[in-house]
Order: structure tokens, then C-alpha cells, then sequence
């Protein structure tokens, strides 16, 4: 008997240290594992020695009624990055569209938040939300925080929302808009773009979506305008669709032609908040037409752009294009600091510009043909974003038989005699095209003050550098952009050499 109980004591043991040997290889070779327990186990410890206040937020409130606040919980904390670290989640996909999956908290498990330097956690509890908030917090953050909750929770469902564009019909008896669902799948993920410039844009555009108490503390509408000008084909229009898919907002597209000589404050005080508003080609408005004067027509725009009547309506962005000569020609009035705050100039595409759209349309990072398109592009030729996607869509079965058509269109645009008289060297090398935000960027919205360094940029196909950084050295200078904030304007730090391009009012100055 002693010899049994002895034999099965050290069975015991053994079995107990291989299981704590075990243990401790498997903490050794998954230190993530051993984090993972330590934290939880100091959040226990800490949970114990905490007072907490719960509150409940249940589904249904007296009578049956959906209580509104518990779905708006639900969807933020569905949000909440803290779900994927859950000890447990719902995983759902989405009935309208594949490979679009969310993640839901579990039932009797708890996600975790913080606000305001506040730890708080929401505990599914079948047919309600609990909340759980530290004692000594619960009267500091309590309510904001139920706020940011409605407010997130508002935010999402209008960005799920379907959008709508709308057009103004110009007839005199029918509504002054008709509309049809936005189905343009342009993105700023998938917009061929300098990667520094499309930041900007994004953060500007994000700015602009949180910034509805900054506007109202300095006594501003709370307004956003962008001007997108350059040659055709360049991607504008693309882009104005790609920044209301990120805001999430409905677009009207207004066609200048179809407005009555007094109709533009009209069709405006007709728009919704929280919708871009389209005004493409102004620059060809402007220039008069049908019995109107240049004059008069850039009178009517000033009042559409900044007067009484576009304060009527708030979170609202502004998005003109211009397709003509550029800004060149057009009243300094309508381009300056709020009424066009942000310029974007979107350029031909250089190399660098194409190397991004061969990546996009033919998954190629390099190619045996591409020093002869490099050679093409150094001749001075240039192509459009959209001749350049175009040739590259029509041969995506054969990437050689694409890039030697591109090869092909760079010969004949080098070949091509002079236009409008100007010289061979002018055609082999047009002005440096430039792509910037501007507003305050330079101290001055004028034409003129594009010489300053803007961003060097093919908003078309993303960079491109023609001469080398000694030249342009010797030839331009650095020249320092000294950003600074002003009315929310994104605050830029560039030199123009970062690029090894000049602007345009530059190089013509020298030439």
C-alpha cells in the first residue's frame, strides 16, 4: 500500500512539473501569449481594487419601442479597434457586397474603450449594452461620452448610406434638380497620386469633417472650396468623385449653362448639407457668352461662391475645375482664400506619373521596354493620365503590346511640329507643371505667386523629375514655403527642390 501510494504521488508530480514545463516552453517561445496573460492579469487585479458604475442600455424601451441610443452603441462598439483584442467576437458578412466582413462583440463578452483619459468597457448582455465607467469618472465623462457615441454612431450610417448625384435640369416648370444613385467607384486609395499630396488631401478633407466647432469658435462658415485646374484629361473630375466617396457625401452637379441669370443662388439655397458641390470648366464661364458679359458672369459667381446665400447651409465642399489655360486670365477675386482655399494643379504624366499607372492597370514594377519610355518622357513628350490609361486598358492582355503602343504615341508627340508658333524647344519641352495646395500656403492666392515652390506633382500619375538637383539648383535657387495656419488651412512645409521641378511662373520667368 505505502509502495502503491508512493509510485502514484510521484506519478502526480511528474505529470505536474511536465505540465509547468510545458507551460514555461510554450511562454518562452510565445512571448505575445506571455504579454497577453500578464496583461490580463493586471487588468484583473486592477478591475478589483477599482469601484465601477454600470449602466444599462437596453434594446427596447417602455412599450416595445427600439431604444435608438442601443443602436447606435452597437455600432460603435462594433468599431472599436480594442473588438479584435476581445476574448470574443461575432464575425458577419455583408448581403451587399463580398469579402466585407465586421466583427460584433459576443454575447457576455466585453470590449474596451477609453475617453477623455477615462477606461470605460461595454459588456454584451444579450438584449442590452452595459456600460461600465470608474466611480470617481462617471460624472466627468458620462455624458460627453455618450455624445461621441451618437455622434460616430451618426457618422458611419451616413457614410453607408447610398449616394446620389444630382443635376440641375434648367427647365422653368420642372424641379430644379434631378438625381440618380453615385455609382463612381473612384477612391483616393485607387487615384493614381503623389502619395505625399494625396495625404495632405485626405487630412484636409478629415480636418474639414471634425471641424464643425473650430468653424463656429472663429465665426466662419463651416465651408470647405477646392479648386482642381489643369489640361484635360488629367483626372479631375475622377478625383472631385473620389474625395465625395471619402466624405461620404451626395453630389450636385451644377451646369453653369442651364442656370438662369439669377438662378445659381437659387440651385445653391436647393442643396443639402453634407454634399460636394460640382462647378466644373469655370474658367470657360467666366469667359461671357450668350448676351453676357465676362464681367457680368464673374459678378454672379462671386455672390454664388461666399455670398449671403451659401451661408445658408452648412458642411457643405465647394469643388470647381478648370481645363482652359489655367488660372491665367481669371479675376484674382475668384481665386483668393475662401472662396477657392485649396489649388490643386493636376499635371501630364512624366516617367514617374506612368510607372504609376502601369503598376495600376498592368501589375508591372518594371519592364525590359521601360529605359525607352523613360527616353521618351526625357525628350520632353507628354501624355495624359487618361491616353495613358486608355492605351494601357486596351492591351491589358499583352504589357509588351501596351508599353510599345505608349513608345509609339511618345515618338509622334516629340514628332509633332510646333503649335500655335512656338518654338521646336518649347514643344520638345513644355512648362513644368505643378500640382499644390495653396490658400495661405504662399501668403497669396494670385497666379502670380505660383512661383513661390509649390509641390512638385503629377496629380495624373504621381511624380516626376526632369532636371537634376544641381540644375535646378543653379537655375531656380531653394526657395522655403514658411506654412502657417490660418482659417483651417492644412499647414505646409515644402521646398520646391524636394522634387527637382520648378513651378510654371518660374520657368517662364527664366526662359
Amino acid at each position: 500500500m505505502p509502495l502503491d501510494g508512493g509510485g502514484g504521488g510521484a506519478a502526480v508530480m511528474f505529470v505536474a512539473y511536465a505540465a509547468l514545463a510545458v507551460a514555461a516552453v510554450r511562454a518562452v517561445l510565445s512571448y505575445k501569449s506571455a504579454a497577453h496573460a500578464a496583461r490580463r492579469l493586471w487588468r484583473w487585479a486592477d478591475e478589483w481594487a477599482q469601484a465601477y458604475q454600470y449602466y444599462e442600455v437596453p434594446r427596447f424601451a417602455g412599450e416595445g419601442a427600439e431604444n435608438p441610443l442601443f443602436r447606435k452603441a452597437a455600432a460603435y462598439v462594433a468599431s472599436l479597434p480594442s473588438l479584435e483584442d476581445a476574448d470574443a467576437a461575432c464575425v458577419l458578412s455583408s448581403a451587399s457586397k463580398s469579402n466585407d466582413f465586421s466583427l460584433q462583440l459576443g454575447p457576455g463578452h466585453t470590449a474596451h474603450d477609453a475617453f477623455l483619459g477615462a477606461r470605460l468597457a461595454w459588456t454584451n448582455g444579450g438584449e442590452r449594452l452595459v456600460l461600465r465607467v470608474r466611480r470617481h469618472d462617471r460624472t466627468r465623462v458620462l455624458r460627453p461620452y455618450l455624445q461621441h457615441v451618437e455622434s460616430v454612431a451618426d457618422e458611419m450610417e451616413l457614410r453607408r448610406r447610398d449616394l446620389r448625384l444630382y443635376a440641375n435640369t434648367g427647365a422653368a416648370l420642372a424641379p430644379r434638380w434631378s438625381s440618380a444613385p453615385f455609382t463612381h467607384p473612384a477612391t483616393l486609395d485607387t487615384v493614381a497620386m503623389d502619395p505625399d499630396l494625396k495625404t495632405r488631401v485626405r487630412s484636409d478633407l478629415e480636418s474639414f469633417l471634425k471641424g464643425r466647432a473650430y468653424y463656429h469658435r472663429l465665426g466662419r462658415v463651416w465651408r470647405r472650396s477646392y479648386l482642381l485646374y489643369g489640361p484635360p484629361g488629367t483626372g479631375k473630375s475622377t478625383f472631385a468623385a473620389a474625395m465625395a466617396r471619402f466624405l461620404g457625401y451626395d453630389v450636385y452637379d451644377i451646369d453653369l449653362s442651364r442656370a438662369g441669370t439669377d438662378d445659381l443662388r437659387a440651385l445653391l439655397l436647393d442643396t443639402a448639407p453634407r454634399s460636394v458641390i460640382l462647378v466644373e470648366d469655370l474658367d470657360r464661364y467666366l469667359r461671357g457668352g450668350d448676351g453676357e458679359t465676362s464681367a457680368a458672369r464673374a459678378a454672379r459667381v462671386l455672390g454664388f461662391m461666399d455670398g449671403l446665400s451659401s451661408c445658408c447651409g452648412e458642411e457643405r465642399v465647394m469643388v470647381f475645375t478648370m481645363s482652359g489655360g489655367g488660372k491665367e486670365g481669371v479675376d484674382p477675386a475668384v481665386l483668393r482664400p475662401g472662396r477657392l482655399d485649396v489649388h490643386i494643379h493636376f499635371t501630364m504624366c512624366d516617367f514617374d506619373g506612368f510607372k504609376a499607372l502601369a503598376s495600376n492597370y498592368l501589375g508591372l514594377k518594371d519592364h525590359k521596354l521601360y529605359p525607352q519610355v523613360e527616353e521618351g518622357f526625357h525628350a520632353g513628350a507628354r501624355l495624359s493620365p487618361a491616353e495613358l490609361g486608355e492605351i494601357m486598358l486596351a492591351n491589358r492582355g499583352s504589357p509588351s503590346r501596351a508599353l510599345r503602343t505608349v513608345i509609339s504615341a511618345l515618338q509622334h508627340v516629340v514628332a509633332a511640329p510646333p503649335a500655335h508658333g512656338r518654338t521646336s524647344t518649347t514643344a520638345a519641352r513644355p512648362p513644368r507643371l505643378t500640382s499644390r495646395l495653396s490658400g495661405h500656403l504662399d501668403g497669396s492666392s494670385s497666379p502670380a505667386a505660383e512661383s513661390q515652390s509649390p509641390v512638385a506633382a503629377c496629380a495624373g500619375g504621381g511624380f516626376g523629375k526632369d532636371a537634376p538637383m544641381r540644375e535646378f539648383k543653379k537655375l531656380y535657387g531653394l526657395i522655403k514655403i514658411r506654412s502657417r495656419k490660418e482659417g483651417g488651412v492644412v499647414p505646409v512645409d515644402d521646398t520646391a527642390s524636394a522634387n527637382g521641378r520648378g513651378s510654371d511662373a518660374s520657368s517662364e520667368k527664366d526662359r
